[in-house]
Order: structure tokens, then sequence, then C-alpha cells
């Protein structure tokens, strides 16, 4: 099917924050912001569009008590072609976005376990946020699936703002771990199909990068809904609906008034987070040094949602004391409103109009705004606007003519732009006018998502629907790993696929029946071997190409695709629990009779001795170890080898994770192997191929129904295993 005519299946991957249908919490903390809003309100107008058939929101599945628990829901449907699908990492705890990075692989692995077993590959991924955009470039490695990534703000210009206040580069990293974020927004440019910007100059930002010139840039202006956000003057035609807003306004009023003397006077509207970027105190500052704007108009702020500042997160804690003392040394009760909640899904709309009615204005006056959705939301309720110069708003204003940028640190020229509105009914007028006509014309999701629809389309026509960079970087062979498998065959190689010994007996009928299998069969290898020497003996008898290798005793997991190895992270992230290498080794040079094996032969996850198969002394290795002991798989094989490795890295154990991951039962997994190492594959639901040149390590296993002990040796034990078990007619 050509791609411009089929249908899109878009998975967003948005991982921090708090999503859900039923209303946002935006300004809960600083990862409830403008972020979340939009990737909410885009995951709902793509939806919308004739040429999506499907979008799935991916996020983080939280289970806290300290919230709503709808947070906890695995799937939450929110229109027939809309759905959030949560999945858990790290906890059930909601936690802030630094604290998430090394959770990311095992989000990776809950993300293709999903698809995979609800059959939901998208045909195109899209990322926001570094964490997000880590998250697709692994995916889109996996699934074989291009993505499109939008940044939302750069760790490259966070760190130097930090570092510029002072800040040590130590305190820094550990608090932001900005090491992972800007190795992933390296990745991010270089792996992406395009990156989706609000403005030109928002490209700019991204110079810093040394793979910038490797990303492609499609600045694209965010949307708001123009159905909710309407000029002040406007009258809801649907009479229930009216009700219902008129009720709203009443409580929004309610919730102004009772800080003012004259609620009557026109108002200073500030709408955002209580951020320090924000520079909400300099607005104060201006207001309250200032009597005339004072006998003007009341200033009314709302920062975030608080309940009791007290518990709050300190940054955010410190900028709400500094409003509060900044109105107290000015003494501007009464004059000043700083309600401690909104609503802002259904509020938010009715403030900018109720201060629209007052003839009053909205300031934004950050340090530096990326894009500025409240200037385009109070612009279309028809609310003029005085706005900082430093970010997208100045691209905005001089395309809608709806108000005027200042330098957000110039008290004098802030002052005066505010003056000249509230004193101006005719330049009032001008700039309500404009702003409630062009941000119609300009500012729109259906405006936005369809010029997103139209640049993925391109892509994807110009690609066959593999995305134009697909040539350049190594790809699972997805569509071996999408197909419903009936049966896993999954066999050791020395000793058991095979044994030089003896001829290698059935090698030949193995590897015929092997590469006429059918797409029900998958066929993966398991060794002791680490990935080298296992590419090693495929070339060298020339092996079918596998679909999995497990390799190093389980300590490592690869996919094949016909050319290259691409490494399973997600299992190493699993491995990495607990596993305390260097303190191992350290122990073990206690131990006499073992030697290190050669350098190849170790990894992250695996140590490798040579023993004396005389001297072998189980209970001294596990005293030697000392408590740590249990968290260490002690693995002896073929009288010679003995392996530390993590206690969750095991043949067996990979088999399982590749399972889960795959959506592939236990039960149609058949295991064939013939030393002790292949031992902790022969569980569970599993069938078992013991071949019949078992070493001494298998003489004495207590076998199963589910293991078969084959008479014959090496391949032509899997050929006999795999004929009592009926695989094989």
């Amino acid at each position: 099917m050509n791609p411009k005519m089929a249908k899109l299946r878009i998975s967003l991957i948005n991982i921090h924050g708090l999503l859900k249908g039923s209303g946002l919490e935006i300004g809960r903390d600083a990862d409830n912001g403008g972020q979340t809003k939009y990737v909410y309100e885009l995951a709902e107008f793509l939806s919308k569009h004739e040429n999506v058939a499907h979008v799935h929101l991916f996020t983080r599945l939280i289970d806290d008590p300290k919230l709503s628990s709808e947070y906890a829901v695995p799937i939450e449907i929110i229109n027939e072609k809309l759905d959030i699908r949560r999945i858990p990492f790290l906890g059930k705890k909601y936690k802030p976005k630094e604290q998430l990075w090394e959770g990311l692989d095992t989000f990776v692995n809950g993300i293709v376990q999903h698809i995979k077993t609800h059959d939901i590959f998208p045909n195109w991924i899209h990322s926001h946020y570094g964490d997000a955009g880590y998250v697709a470039s692994e995916l889109s490695t996996i699934l074989n699936i291009p993505f499109a990534h939008t940044g939302h703000s750069l760790g490259f210009h966070k760190k130097k703002k930090l570092i510029d206040s002072g800040i040590s580069e130590e305190e820094i990293e550990k608090k932001f771990k900005f090491k992972q974020r800007i190795a992933a927004e390296e990745k991010t440019l270089e792996l992406s199909e395009f990156i989706v910007t609000s403005t030109e100059q928002e490209i700019e930002t991204y110079k810093p990068y040394k793979n910038f010139e490797l990303g492609k840039y499609h600045a694209i202006s965010p949307g708001i809904d123009t159905s909710k956000f309407v000029p002040y003057y406007h009258i809801e035609q649907d009479s229930v609906k009216q009700m219902e807003e008129e009720q709203r306004k009443y409580w929004v009023t309610e919730t102004i008034s009772k800080f003012l003397i004259n609620p009557h006077k026109p108002f200073i509207l500030a709408l955002s987070r209580p951020d320090r970027h924000k520079n909400l105190h300099t607005l104060i500052e201006v207001y309250g040094k200032d009597k005339e704007l004072q006998s003007i108009a009341n200033l009314v702020i709302f920062a975030g949602i608080r309940k009791d500042i007290t518990q709050m997160p300190e940054s955010e804690k410190d900028v709400l004391t500094d409003l509060l003392l900044l109105m107290d040394k000015y003494d501007l009760y009464g004059k000043m409103a700083i309600p401690k909640k909104h609503d802002v899904v259904n509020e938010v709309s009715l403030i900018y109009r109720y201060a629209a009615e007052k003839r009053g204005v909205f300031v934004n006056l950050a340090l530096h705004e990326n894009f500025g959705l409240t200037v385009i939301e109070s612009a279309s309720s028809g609310l003029p606007v005085v706005v900082t110069k430093n970010g997208g708003p100045s691209e905005i204003i001089p395309t809608c003519q709806n108000g005027e940028l200042v330098n957000p640190l110039d008290e004098n020229e802030i002052k005066k732009a505010l003056r000249n509105i509230l004193t101006n009914e005719s330049q009032w007028k001008y700039y309500s006018n404009n702003g409630a006509i062009n941000i119609q014309k300009h500012y729109s999701w259906l405006s936005h998502v369809n010029q997103y629809i139209d640049y993925v389309n391109e892509n994807l026509s110009l690609s066959s629907g593999s995305g134009n960079k697909k040539q350049h970087y190594p790809n699972i062979n997805i569509d071996r790993l999408k197909r419903n498998v009936e049966n896993l065959l999954v066999t050791d190689i020395d000793g058991t696929l095979i044994e030089p010994k003896l001829n290698n007996p059935g090698l030949k009928e193995l590897k015929e029946y092997l590469i006429n299998r059918t797409d029900k069969m998958a066929f993966a290898l398991a060794s002791g071997r680490n990935l080298t020497l296992v590419k090693k003996v495929i070339e060298e008898e020339k092996l079918p190409l596998p679909d999995f290798i497990i390799c190093s005793v389980g300590t490592e997991i690869y996919y094949t695709n016909g050319k290259d190895y691409i490494l399973d992270k997600g299992w190493a992230t699993f491995l990495a629990g607990r596993w305390k290498r260097e303190d191992i080794a350290n122990r073990l040079k206690e131990i006499p009779w073992i030697r290190l094996q050669e350098e190849q032969a170790q990894n992250p996850y695996k140590i490798s001795y040579y023993y004396d198969k005389e001297k072998y002394d189980h209970e001294q290795l596990i005293s030697v170890l000392g408590p740590g002991w249990y968290k260490v798989n002690i693995i002896v094989s073929h009288g010679e080898f003995l392996d530390f490795i993590p206690k969750r890295a095991s043949k067996g154990n990979a088999i399982k994770f590749l399972c889960r991951k795959w959506a592939i039962p236990l039960s149609s997994v058949i295991a064939a192997g013939d030393s002790g190492n292949d031992i902790d594959m022969f569980r569970g639901s599993i069938k078992g191929i013991i071949v019949g040149n078992r070493s001494s390590e298998l003489d004495n296993y207590v076998t199963t129904k589910n293991i078969y002990v084959a008479k014959k040796s090496a391949s032509s034990g899997i050929l006999e295993g795999l004929k009592h078990y009926k695989i094989i007619k």
C-alpha cells in the first residue's frame, strides 16, 4: 500500500508528568506544565485527522495513594481513535523526571512487550523531551519504525544556566543527570527523521550539539483549541453549555474577587508555573513600585496549584514565598490576587475572557520562552498581551499584532507597555481584535496537525514507509519478530548442536530442517560462548541465522538481521540490579584453584575462570563471596569452566525475558542442552531435550515429563527430541 494512502497508527511517547483524560493537573509541579498540555492536545487532534487510524499515547504507570487512581489504569480509552497506555517501571510511586533515566531500558522493554501482545505495531513514533527521545531511538532500532521528536527544552542550555548561577558541575550532574540527557539528545538528532520546533528561532538552540547537522528540522507552530479559547464576546449557543460556563465563570470571579478591594477595575493577568525562570517577581516589582499603575488596575497571578507551600518542592516553595513577601513588601493587599488553584481544563479560557471583559492585559515576562502558548491562548480570547521578546513570542507578535514585546528585565519598558494598553482604549481594541482574528488563522491545532501529517506522509512516501535514515543504522528484522510463533527452538552450541569429536551427528539434517522451517518456528542459540565466538561457529558451520542469540552464559541477548547483531539493552539493565562485579572479582582472588579466562571471555555481567576439577570446593566459593553470595549464580560446565554471573542472569531467565517481550508462551519453547550451564533452561513449562552425549553434570539430573533424554548425540538428539514432541512428524 502506498504510505501516502495508508492510515497512520502513531505512538506518542511522553514519559514523565501526569496524563489522564478526565483533566490535566497543570501547574502541580515542574513536570506538569505546557509540555503535558501540548502532548495531550496534540494526541487529541491527531486522532481527529482523517489520515490517522489510531493514536496510542505511551507514558509511565503510577499507582500512588497521593494521586488519582486513574494514573494506575493500564489502558485508558479517550475516544475511538485515542488511548493512553501506561507501562510500569521503577516502582509505583510518582517520581520527578530526573529520577527516571535509569529505568528507560525497562520502559522500552515494556512498550515492545505491550505492542507485540496487543498487536498494535505503529508505523510512526513521536517522542517528547530527551527521556522519550532515548526511548524512541531504542524502539526505532528494535521495531524498525521511523520517529520524529520534539525537544520542549534542551539539556545543554539548562546545564549552562545552572553552571553560570554558581552551582558546581558535580552537584548539577547528581541531581539532573545531564550526561545521560545530553547523550540522549545527541542520539535523537542522529536517529530521528525530523525534529519539530515551535519557531524558526528554536532551531538555533540545537546548534551547540555535535549532531546538529545530522538533524532535519520543521518549525510547526503549536496550536490551541480555537473552539475553547474563543473571544470574550462569544455567546455559547448550546443553553446547557452556556449555563455550565456561567457557573464556572461565577466561581472564577469569586476566586479572584475575594482578594480585591475594587474587583471592578481592569486587571493585569499572569498565569504560569511557580518557576524562577518565569520571572513573576519582576512583574510584582513593576506593579509594586508604580502607584499610578495600582490605581489603574489590579494584579492577578495564577502561579500553579498549591495546598501547603511548606510541603512543596524547594524550588517552587522559594518562588511562591518570594511572591508573597513582595506582596507584603509593597503592601499590595486588596490590589493583588494570588489564588491557590484553578481548573486547567475548564477554567483557564474563562480566566482569559474574564480579564478581557475587564479591559485587562495578559503578561508573560519569562526570561526565555521557547514558544509562548499562553500568549496565543490569551490573544484568541481577545486579551492584549505584554510579553517577553526572548524566544517564540518575537515571531507571534509580528504575525498577530496582538500586543507589545518587552525586555523581561527592563522594568521601565514593561511599565510603559502596560500603561499604554490599559489607558488607551483604541490601542486596547486594536490588539484585542487582531488577536482574536489572527490566532484563529495561524495557530489552531487543525493547522498544526495538517502540516505535521503532511511531513510524516512525505517522509514515509520517500522512504517506502521505513524512514529516510533506515539505511545507515542496524535494525532488527522486525517482520520475523512480529509473526505469531507457535514454537521456539533454543539450543546450546558446543556438545549439543555441534560435537566435532563425533563428526557432528545429525547437523546436516537439522540445518536443512531449520532452513526450510515455516514462520511458525523461531530459532535461537544459547551458549556460554561470547558473541564473537558464536558468530564464528555460525559462519564456519554455515548455520541458518537465528532470530535470537543468548550468549556469554545468558548475560547477553542479541537480535540478528542478516548483517548486524543488536544488543538488547533492556536485558542488560535488568541484570545490573544488585550486581557488584568489582567486589566479586576481588573476593575471588583468594581462591588458588581458579584462573581468570582471557579478556574476550569477560563482560560486564560475567566473570569467567578455568578451574581445577580435582580441587573444586563449592562451599569455599560461597564462604569467600560472603553475605552477598546468594546474589550470584555460580555455573560449572564441561569440567573446565567456572562462571560467576548475576543471580538474574542465566539462559533460562533470558528465555523467559524474550518470551515475555515477544509474547511467546513458555510452553511453546523447546530447549536443548548437554551440560550444567543448560540446566536452567529446563524449568517451568519449557520442553527440554537432553542430548545423548550429555556431560557428567547431567548424569544424575532428575528428569520430568517435560524433559526428554535422547538416545542419540548432538543434533541427532535434538531431532529425536523434536520428533518426541511432535514438532517434526
